[in-house]
């Protein structure tokens, strides 16, 4: 018996990184998985490394930055399995790469802002209505270091802890209907995202000092795992999250302690 045995999850982003490695863990874990992302070779490794079928798999290519394409996954998981019980809000980044805030670039300000907390609200309202006629839901969006702390460009840190309100006020919000809203915040971790070729190329210096600069960040000295992730993912979608919500949780090696 898995923890997440007869429960419909949808994963954004789910091809690579910390959300490929929550997806696995929730197939492991027993649960349906439909994953998005703009690439269906990432879709279709990550179902494959799953072990899961049609009948607990689904792939939807989608584009987060879009609003009615954001909001496809969670409509396929209903069409498809007639339920959703947990969404992971995953999908983040930067757009643009990290801009002067003295050139007053508002296109890379404005698509980050939507790639990395407006395409949670797609998603999520595309959820709510269901998980209110159910009478029970797990939402977990994924945040960062820069969810509470400084770190990452201007627009990348301004959304991050924008999540933090939304995640404490949906929570406030949906309670009533038994669904619960939470914020996992990674430290860093090692993902397509975390390019310590072309970030020690931009900084003018080794991939070793940019590994130990980012190392010293956390207290346990080192880059984090997707894997390491998944676990509190688990947690905070099966039983042993039914009375936690409206909270920021850290799993981040002691991220500037």
């Amino acid at each position: 018996m898995g923890q997440l045995d007869g429960k419909v999850a949808v994963i954004t982003g789910g091809g690579r990184g910390i959300g490929q490695a929550i997806a696995l863990r929730y197939a492991a874990e027993g649960a349906t998985v439909v994953l998005s992302s703009r690439t269906q070779a990432d879709l279709d490794t990550t179902l494959d490394a799953a072990g899961v079928g049609p009948d607990r798999g689904l792939a939807v290519v989608a584009d987060a930055m879009d609003r009615d394409d954001a909001r496809r996954p969670v409509r396929a998981a209903i069409e498809r399995f007639g339920r959703i019980d947990i969404l992971v809000n995953n999908v983040g980044g930067t757009v643009g790469g990290k801009p002067d805030p003295f050139e007053g670039d508002d296109n890379t300000f404005e698509q980050t802002i939507v790639l990395s907390l407006t395409s949670a609200w797609w998603t999520t309202s595309a959820a709510l209505p269901a998980m209110r006629e159910q009478g029970s839901g797990r939402i977990i969006s994924i945040g960062s270091g820069a969810s509470t702390s400084t770190g990452g460009s201007v627009p990348y840190t301004t959304a991050k802890h924008a999540l933090v309100g939304f995640t404490k006020e949906l929570a406030k919000a949906v309670a009533p209907h038994g669904i619960n809203v939470n914020l996992l915040c990674p430290g860093t971790t090692r993902t397509s995202l975390f390019d310590i070729t072309a970030i020690a190329a931009a900084r003018g210096m080794t991939e070793a000092e940019i590994e130990a600069m980012f190392s010293n960040d956390c207290l346990l000295h080192r880059i984090l795992e997707p894997e390491e992730i998944a676990g509190m993912a688990v947690v905070l979608g099966g039983p042993d999250g039914s009375a936690i919500t409206a909270q920021v949780i850290n799993v981040d090696g002691g991220y500037r302690v």
